[in-house]
């Protein structure tokens, strides 16, 4: 995987079990803000403002997989590599690798998708097309 965007991280204690190994799920933590992270780096605003510039709820998970190769531990500096989204109508593909040095620990890939505000529900969301303007920002860095 080329790494379009990558970001190095301290493994802190609240990440781990209580024998100083990252607990598996505070991956998933990880990833997902990197994929937030992603989009903000491609041009988009925090997530905060994302959400009413846009006018979207977010992007939910809608499938993970991951495999894990090698464990990380409390105070270990680990880099986590993100790719550009793959897009489809309106769920995109997102693929992770964590790696320690220059040993790669996990691989995973996340599939979401692009949710608005669904007015006709009071609180409810739906899946829309990613916009244009999202998707022209990653063709061109690419």
């Amino acid at each position: 995987m080329t790494p379009y965007f990558q970001r190095a991280l301290r493994i802190e204690w609240s990440q781990c079990d209580p024998s100083g190994i990252v607990y598996t799920p505070r991956y998933l933590d990880m990833f997902g803000e990197s994929t937030i992270m992603l989009f903000e780096a491609a041009g988009l605003p925090p997530k905060r403002d994302m959400i009413n510039k846009l006018n979207i709820a977010g992007f939910p998970m809608l499938d993970v997989a991951a495999r894990f190769l090698r464990p990380t531990r409390y105070g270990d500096t680990v880099v986590i590599e993100t790719s550009a989204p793959a897009f489809g109508n309106s769920s995109f593909t997102v693929n992770h690798r964590l790696l320690l040095g220059r040993a790669v620990c996990v691989e995973c890939t996340e599939k979401r998708v692009w949710t608005v505000k669904d007015g006709r529900r009071p609180g409810g969301i739906r899946a829309d097309r990613v916009p244009e303007q999202v998707r022209a920002l990653f063709v061109r860095k690419r």
